[in-house]
C-alpha cells in the first residue's frame, strides 16, 4: 500500500476530505434518523415517548437480521407526511455539512404500502420534495430518489411499488430509479427479472442490493443474478471477492459498486475492516464508490467513510479524488450537472469555496 507523501503529511486530511466534492449513492432515508430525531418522532406519536437512552439502545444490534428489526422499529415512528419532511430536512442539512454535492437516496415505498396504508404516497412525495427543493436552494445540493421495494415481501408487492414509481415519475421527475433491498435469501434477484425489464422500459434506472449478507457461496450468484436482470449499479457487492470471473466482468464493464464499509462490519457481513475487499476492488480496476447506507445506525456518515478508507487502506489524496469522481460518474444525474461536478472534483485543491460552487446549476437537476 502507498504511503503518504511529504506534501500530504502537512495537510489536515479530514478537513481536506470534508471539502472534497462528493456524492452519496447508497443511503436509505429511513436509515438517516438519529436517536435524537427518533425521540422527537416518538414524542409526536407515542403514548409513552422514548427516552434518549432507550432510543440509543435501539441502535445496538448483533447481526444483519437484528439490524432489519432495528430498521423496522425506527421506521414505525414515521406516521405522517410531515415526519418524512422533517427527516429529509435533517438528512440534507447533514449531507451538505459533509461536503456532499449530490445524493441518490432510497425511500422504501414497500414499507409504506404494507405498514402505513393511511399515508398516501403522493402526500409523502410532496413532503420530501419540499425538503429537497429547500436544500437545493439553501445548500446547492442536488438529490434524486431511488424507490425501494422490500425483496422478501415478494414479487407482487414489488410490482406495485415499481409500477407506481413509473406512474408518478411524470409528476416527480426526481424519481430516478428503483431498487430491491432487504433479505436476499427471501427474495432472490432472479425473481424480479420481468419487473426490472418493465421499469427500464418506463425510463427508470436500475439498482439492486446484492452480495451483502449471502456469503461466499450464494453471494456471487446473487450479484450475477442482479447483473442478469439489468442492474446498472450494485449495492454492497461484498461477495464478489469470492469469484474471480465475476471480478473480471465487473472490472471490464465498469459496473459501479456502492460499497458500505462500516455497514458491512456492523451488520456482521464482513468480519473486520482488514478483511474488507475495498482495496482489492480498487486495485483490480473495479469502479467503486464509498457510501454510508444508514449512518446513525452504523455510527459512520459518508465523510467518516472517506476518512476511514483513506486511513485504513492508505489511499493517497489523488486516489480519494478518484473515488469522489467515481461517485459523480456513477450517479444518475443529467450530463450537464454531472460534468459540472466532475470539473469541481478535478479542480479541487482544498479550498472551502470549491464545494459552495457546486450549488450553481443545481436547479437544472430534475
Amino acid at each position: 500500500m502507498p504511503h503518504r507523501s511529504s506534501a500530504e503529511s502537512s495537510i489536515d486530511i479530514p478537513r481536506w476530505l470534508r471539502h472534497l466534492p462528493k456524492a452519496e449513492l447508497h443511503l436509505h432515508l429511513e436509515g438517516t434518523i438519529t436517536p435524537e430525531t427518533l425521540v422527537e418522532l416518538s414524542r409526536r406519536h407515542d403514548t409513552q415517548p422514548l427516552t434518549l437512552e432507550a432510543a440509543r439502545a435501539l441502535y445496538v444490534y448483533d447481526d444483519f437480521q437484528h439490524f432489519l428489526l432495528t430498521f423496522k422499529a425506527v421506521s414505525e415512528r414515521l406516521r405522517t407526511a410531515g415526519d418524512f419532511e422533517f427527516i429529509t430536512d435533517a438528512m440534507l442539512r447533514d449531507l451538505a455539512a459533509q461536503g456532499v454535492v449530490h445524493a441518490e437516496v432510497y425511500i422504501s415505498w414497500g414499507i409504506l404500502l404494507r405498514f402505513k396504508p393511511q399515508l398516501a404516497i403522493r402526500d409523502v412525495m410532496d413532503a420530501i420534495e419540499r425538503a429537497r427543493l429547500r436544500a437545493e436552494r439553501d445548500y446547492g445540493i442536488s438529490l434524486l430518489w431511488i424507490i425501494d421495494a422490500v425483496r422478501h415481501f415478494g414479487v407482487e408487492e414489488a410490482a406495485t411499488v415499481f409500477r407506481l414509481a413509473a406512474e408518478l415519475r411524470a409528476d416527480y421527475p426526481s424519481i430516478a430509479g428503483i431498487g430491491i433491498g432487504g433479505d436476499e435469501t427471501g427474495g432472490p434477484a432472479r425473481d424480479f427479472q420481468q419487473l426490472y425489464a418493465e421499469a427500464r422500459a418506463a425510463g427508470l434506472r436500475l439498482t439492486a442490493h446484492a452480495g451483502e449478507s449471502t456469503g461466499p457461496v450464494n453471494g456471487p450468484a446473487e450479484i450475477w443474478a442482479a447483473l442478469n436482470i439489468g442492474a446498472e449499479r450494485i449495492g454492497h457487492a461484498l461477495a464478489a471477492q469470492h469469484d474471480t470471473d465475476l471480478l473480471r466482468v465487473l472490472a471490464e464493464r465498469q459496473v459501479p459498486l456502492e460499497l458500505n464499509l462500516t455497514s458491512n462490519i456492523r451488520t456482521g457481513c464482513c468480519p473486520s475492516y482488514e478483511q474488507h475487499p475495498l482495496r482489492e476492488y480498487f486495485e483490480g480496476g473495479l469502479m467503486i464508490t464509498l457510501n454510508s447506507d444508514d449512518p446513525p445506525m452504523f455510527g459512520s456518515n459518508l465523510l467518516n467513510e472517506y476518512v476511514l478508507a483513506q486511513r485504513l487502506f492508505e489511499f493517497s489524496l489523488e486516489q480519494m479524488r478518484e473515488l469522489a469522481a467515481n461517485s459523480i460518474e456513477a450517479s444518475f444525474l443529467p450530463a450537464a450537472r454531472k460534468l459540472k461536478l466532475l470539473a469541481l472534483v478535478e479542480q479541487y485543491e482544498g479550498v472551502e469555496e470549491s464545494v459552495a460552487a457546486a450549488g450553481a446549476g443545481a436547479r437544472s437537476t430534475p
